[in-house]
């Protein structure tokens, strides 16, 4: 069933500290004979309180990656683990009450309901958990992100830039342990992104909380503490504490550093 304490196969505890485990997770897409392998086998540990870019090119997984690790799509195989839980079980109902519960995600395109106002898009998630709605809490989210003067404004009313900070806060108000996002500052000018990579490393350092991001911007990778790099549907590279130009220079030469590792790979054989 869902949400069951992490075991790993020798049978310890899940690991303190850690928000989220993949192991050896794939996705298969397509039937026997013309089938597309979107992840190969991604293995990865990331801890609590920590901002992790994932990088690579197109059609390299990174969007299937975020998507399975966070409930969004069903892995073919493998195994995932956020805060401690096993991310596995039988019908929809459970895995949106997974979700609802542990896991936060911010998208491209906001996904704001356009007839529902800034409060009313911000508590949504926490009306279809059936809890409790705290406005009080919700307004000091808004207010943390700028918008505590729009409550009653609908999302037409509001800026690309605004309408990614509401989805930031609809995101925040349930204290997922996750957040993950999905190229958040893509839609956005570079003074909203600007603002809206400082919100996510606020959720980072003030609340503990855990931010997973695809993107494809350089700038966007160095606010992360690291970088990983896709290729293939496998996890190709790490880089600890990125800058906008490091990032750039590896994802230019990324295709090489595949080549040189398959070689490696051939070689051992």
């Amino acid at each position: 069933m869902f949400g069951r304490k992490a075991v790993d196969r020798a049978g310890a505890a899940a690991v303190p500290g850690e928000a989220l485990r993949l192991e050896d997770v794939r996705k298969v897409y397509g039937t026997e004979g013309n089938q597309v392998v979107a992840l190969d086998g991604v293995s990865l540990s990331l801890p609590s309180g920590s901002f992790t870019a994932v990088m690579g090119p197109s059609g390299s997984g990174k969007s299937t990656l975020l998507q399975c690790a966070a409930g969004l799509d069903r892995p073919t195989g493998g195994r995932v683990f956020v805060d401690g839980a096993l991310l596995a079980g039988d019908g929809e109902a459970a895995l949106t009450r997974f979700r609802r519960e542990r896991i936060g995600f911010v998208f491209q395109q906001f996904n704001l309901l356009p007839t529902l106002t800034v409060m009313q898009n911000v508590t949504l998630p926490l009306k279809l958990a059936g809890r409790k709605v705290d406005r009080r809490r919700a307004q000091a989210i808004l207010e943390r992100v700028g918008l505590g003067d729009r409550l009653g404004h609908l999302p037409a009313e509001l800026s690309g830039g605004q309408q990614q900070r509401v989805a930031i806060a609809r995101a925040l108000v349930t204290e997922p342990r996750v957040v993950f996002g999905d190229e958040p500052t893509g839609a956005l000018d570079t003074r909203s992104a600007r603002d809206v990579l400082a919100l996510l490393q606020e959720s980072v350092r003030m609340f503990g909380q855990t931010v997973v991001m695809v993107t494809h911007d350089p700038v966007a990778a160095s606010c992360a503490d690291s970088v990983l790099y896709l290729a293939d549907g496998r996890i190709v590279g790490h880089q600890q504490a990125p800058t906008a130009e490091a990032v750039a220079e590896r994802m230019t030469h990324l295709a090489d550093e595949v080549e040189r590792q398959r070689a490696t790979t051939e070689a051992g054989r």
